[in-house]
Parts: structure tokens; sequence; C-alpha cells
């Protein structure tokens, strides 16, 4: 192998792939969602509970994965993963009780969705220079993933129903992403190099990761404006995605329109984390961070007001650049805020954090909705939490000592 070739880049290219199966067969549970409902007679509410207990526990998970992934790398623990997801997927096409669906998809295909810490964390050990670049194109996956899978998954239920797709999707799961996990590797020093930007000296003259430990890292008010941020932005996010297409509905578009609107989320996700994530190399993640959260306020505040498709076609653009943008900062922010040494366990308790946001949201606003009649309410609190999280990613910097070991 020529000495110029950067093992890195494999890292990257098998990131992307597992995004791409694996976050993006999360967006397509409402794919198998009336099938199940008309097939086993349950409530949406009762069979969309199973899909929101996923993303608890995968928040949950993603922090053991990612203390994990520091210790052990992220072969042992994305071969866990796509165990999980996979084994999943073959049992959901056996469910046929309430308690089934919640452990195969809630618990075990949750589990296996907590793959976000672990590669990202991977990736940031691996570049520097790069960093936000490379994240963002892994996790371009998981947008490219929302446009391909869906209508993929919808064909293959119409051709041989909703079990035996979930068997054929198991299957690929258990071969792709458990076969691709052995070419990861945790860091360059597996390589005999380093990056010289993220290490330290130790008394020996040996080269160390730099880095706070989480329980380091607690102690400083910039770990506390980071997850306060984190979590208004997941509530900003999910309640924005899940909410749009019934109010592009209430206010007399039709369902077609409303899926092209979803459709628009996807394609201007992929573009925000290209475009963001190569120009946060240059501005840094605070500033991208700061677009991100400037322009998800925008997105809500003219959904207050929004009645005519092509002001919805906007939106989505808008909201779908800026959670692209925003998701590609993640795991950079960890790196430049906390460092590389115990970056894949707080990289998922800030995972967990915008989960936390990521539950509520979706909750609260159709409480406000069923309340009140009207998603104005609703989405004002959205502009106003995203305004929020702009304000502390505006006063934010590392910690003084953050260079230490």
């Amino acid at each position: 192998m020529s000495n110029k070739f950067y093992y890195g880049y494999i890292i990257v290219i098998v990131s992307f792939l597992i995004m791409f199966i694996i976050l993006g067969l999360q967006s397509t549970f409402g794919i198998f969602f009336k099938p199940i409902i008309s097939d086993l007679g349950w409530t949406r509410a009762v069979t969309s509970g199973a899909f929101s207990f996923s993303m608890i526990v995968s928040g949950i998970f993603g922090i053991a994965m990612g203390s994990l992934n520091d210790r052990f790398g992220p072969r042992l623990v994305l071969t866990i993963c796509g165990l999980l997801c996979g084994v999943g997927h073959l049992l959901m096409s056996q469910v046929d009780t309430i308690w089934e669906i919640y452990l195969y998809y809630g618990i075990l295909i949750g589990s296996g969705y907590s793959v976000f810490a672990p590669l990202l964390s991977t990736v940031a050990r691996w570049f520097s220079k790069k960093r936000s670049m490379m994240t963002g194109i892994v996790f371009a996956g998981t947008g490219i993933g929302m446009l391909v899978l869906p209508p993929v998954i919808n064909q293959l239920i119409l051709l041989y129903g909703w079990h035996n797709a979930f068997i054929l999707l198991g299957i690929i799961i258990l071969i792709v992403v458990i076969g691709t996990a052995q070419f990861l590797k945790r860091d360059p020093a597996g390589t005999g190099k380093f990056i010289q930007h993220d290490i330290a000296q130790l008394s020996d003259g040996k080269p160390s990761i730099k880095g706070l430990s989480p329980r380091e890292a607690i102690r400083y008010k910039q770990f506390w404006m980071f997850i306060i941020a984190l979590i208004s932005y997941g509530y900003c996010l999910f309640t924005i995605q899940v909410h749009i297409a019934p109010f592009a509905t209430d206010v007399g578009l039709s369902s077609t329109v409303a899926a092209l609107v979803l459709t628009i989320i996807g394609a201007a996700t992929v573009i925000g984390e290209t475009v963001m994530g190569t120009a946060a190399d240059r501005i840094g993640n605070r500033i991208a961070f700061l677009v991100g959260f400037s322009l998800t306020a925008i997105a809500a505040i003219m959904l207050m007001e929004a009645k005519e498709i092509w002001v919805f076609f906007v939106i989505a653009f808008i909201f779908g650049f800026a959670l692209g943008d925003c998701s590609t900062q993640e795991s950079p922010a960890i790196a430049w805020l906390f460092g590389l040494k115990h970056h894949g366990v707080l990289l998922g308790l800030a995972v967990f954090s915008f989960t936390i946001g990521a539950s509520i949201g979706p909750l609260v606003t159709g409480y406000i909705f069923d309340t009140t009649g009207s998603y104005s309410l609703a989405f004002l609190l959205c502009a106003i939490l995203a305004i929020l999280a702009f304000v502390l990613m505006f006063f934010i910097k590392p910690p003084v000592n953050q260079a230490t070991t």
C-alpha cells in the first residue's frame, strides 16, 4: 500500500455505509406503520410508541456504546450494534403482540440504532484539519438513506409484505454492517501514526491523546451550556420534522405535497451536511452551529403563518439545511471543547441530551394542538428554544485546561 494513502478515508467510507443503512432505516418506520396497524389492529398511539421508545433506548445505549468505543474501539461496538439491529429486524417479522414490538423494535433495534456516537467519535479521532468535512460526509449517509430507502422499502412491502421486508432488511444489516465493521479502527495509533494537534507528551516522552474525562467536563459551565443547547435543538428538530406534514394538510395542502415537503427536507439535509461540514473547518464549529440555530428559528417563525405551497417548500429547505448543518457539528464540537481522550462517552452524553428534547418536543406539540386547535404557539416555542440555543452557543468556548491529558 502506498505511503501516501491514509487509512482514515477507509474509516469514512465504512462509516458512511453504516450510517446509510442503520440511520437511514430509522426514518422508514412510518412506511411499516399502516401495514402493521392494518394486520394487527393496534392504535396509532401504541404503534408509534414503539418508535418513541426506541429513540430513548438509542440515546441511553449510545452513552454505553461511546464508552465502549473509547476503551475497545469501533470494530467491537459496531459489530454489537449490527447484531442487535439485524436480529431485531428478523424478529419483527414474527411480531403479533404489543410487548413484542416494544422488545424487538424498541429495545433491540433501538439499541442497534446507537451507532451515531461511536462512528462519529472514530472519525473525529482520525481527522483534525478536515474533521468537520469528514463528519459531514459520514453524516450525509443518513440523509441519502432518508431519500433512497423509504421508496425501496415501500416497494418491498407491496411486493412481499411487511413480514418478509423485515426479514430481508435483517439479513442485509447482518451482512453489511457486521462485515464492514471489521475494517474499522479506533484511531491512527493502530497504524503507528498520531494526529499531532490532538496529542500531548507524558513525562516519559510517550504520546497521549488530550481531553477531559466526563467527570472533569461536567464541572465546567461550557458542558451544561452545550447540553442545554442540544436539548433545545432536539426539541425543535423533531417537533418540526414530525408535525410539518400534518400541519401542511391542515391548511389545505394535499398529502402528496406534504410528502414532497419531507423529501425536500431530506435533500436539503444532505446539502447542509456537505456544505457546512466543509465550511466549519474554516469558520469553526461554533459559528456553524450559530448558522444552523438561526435558520431553525427562521423556519419555525415562518411556519406560524405558512399557508401556500411555495412557502412550505422554502421552509423545508431552510429547515433541512439547518438540520444537516447542526447534526454535522456535534462530534467535532465535542472534540473542540473537551478533546478526544474520552470523546466517545462525551458524544454519547450529548446525543442522549439531544434525544431528551427530541422525545419531549413532538408530545408537547401534540398536546398544544389538542388544547388550542393550532400549531402557532408550538412553533413559537420552537423559535424561542432555537434562539436560546443560539445565545448559549454564542458565548461558549473551550475550558481553560481542555488541553490537559
